[in-house]
């Protein structure tokens, strides 16, 4: 396959949570047509994700946690309901999930599964999610969990999995990951 994209250039804007580039390309459409176009790209490293569940309760665990950009854009106190994630740093995608889940919500989970994997904002956000399913039981919980060993403030939710669906209907829940998840478990019949 003929190669469409070839980078010009790449300008660095900023350099902080997120690493903000222009890049500049020359883009070969289908039709053969060659157009420099321009780009700025919030480059960021991968995350993993995970939704735990439990089947014969129907519950399932989520987090509560204050984000600024939420806070800019439309919600009044900035705090989004959503699956416990973090950046992979040097671990694979399930250790991740693993050590997220017990960091943000104290439960030791062994055995997940993979659901797959998503891009949620690709025209701005190079990162791509990992995100996993798994199901807990009471005596899993270890820790308080929050976040706190981690520097974050996180509120451990522990609600019906027809709550959590009910709340992406009412807007309560936003974060892409989290509906998708939420929808996954669902269409996979998880909680029945």
């Amino acid at each position: 396959m003929e190669e469409r994209v070839k980078i010009i250039e790449e300008r660095s804007l900023s350099e902080g949570w997120f690493n903000l580039k222009e890049v500049i390309y020359d883009y070969t459409w289908f039709n053969g047509k060659v157009q420099r176009q321009s780009r700025e790209v919030a480059k960021k490293g991968n995350y993993a994700g995970i939704l735990l569940y439990n089947k014969e309760k129907r519950t399932v665990i989520l987090t509560r946690q204050f984000r600024m950009p939420s806070y800019l854009n439309d919600t009044s106190d900035g705090f989004i309901v959503e699956a416990c994630a973090g950046m992979l740093d040097d671990d694979a995608p399930e250790e991740c999930a693993k050590r997220e889940a017990l960091e943000e919500t104290g439960f030791k989970v062994k055995n997940i599964e993979k659901a797959f994997e998503a891009y949620t904002s690709p025209g701005t956000l190079s990162e791509l999610a990992h995100l996993y399913v798994g199901a807990y039981e009471d005596d899993m919980k270890v820790s308080k969990g929050g976040g706190a060993d981690e520097d974050e403030d996180i509120e451990v939710l522990e609600i019906s999995f027809t709550q959590a669906l009910e709340m992406i209907k009412t807007g309560e829940i936003k974060d892409a990951k989290t509906i998708m998840l939420l929808q996954y478990a669902q269409i996979n019949e998880l909680l029945n």
